[in-house]
């Protein structure tokens, strides 16, 4: 079982501009096959955008998505946890702050993500949570992989 979150991350990050359009944001992750981006400016993280912000925040509201920036529509000033932080301290982050991701921050730079599912994965690898998130995407008639 995983101690570090270095251990069970993603590495890597993909982020977009503040004013980048929600557009440039889902053609980014579709592109990725990822559910999410951070929002930077230069190495600072303003904050976290999903799929689900873009559907919730924007869409079912009407809001033009080639026109309003990820930055509108992110959680601002993520939670971050460190490569080295136990992974009992992302869990208890993720638990006391009702979110499903954390950015792993190292020396002040973005070097990856954990999610729940990177979670699951590690800590209970039978659970139907780890299946989901080992499976592969099914394909989508309209050209993505993901919904």
């Amino acid at each position: 079982m995983a101690v570090f979150v270095r251990e069970v991350m993603t590495p890597g990050v993909v982020a977009v501009r503040p004013d980048a359009s929600l557009v440039e944001a889902a053609q980014l992750m579709r592109a990725q096959d990822i559910g999410d981006v951070l929002v930077a400016r230069d190495n600072d993280i303003i904050g976290v955008l999903t799929d689900r912000d873009i559907a919730l925040r924007a869409v079912a509201d009407g809001v033009d998505p080639l026109t309003v920036s990820a930055q509108a529509v992110c959680t601002p000033n993520p939670v971050v946890v460190g490569p080295d932080e136990a992974v009992a301290a992302a869990v208890e982050l993720m638990r006391d702050h009702a979110v499903r991701r954390l950015p792993v921050v190292q020396d002040g730079l973005p070097v990856g993500m954990i999610s729940l599912g990177d979670l699951a994965v590690s800590q209970n690898p039978e659970s139907a949570l780890a299946e989901i998130s080992r499976a592969e995407p099914d394909d989508w008639p309209g050209g993505s992989t993901r919904m």
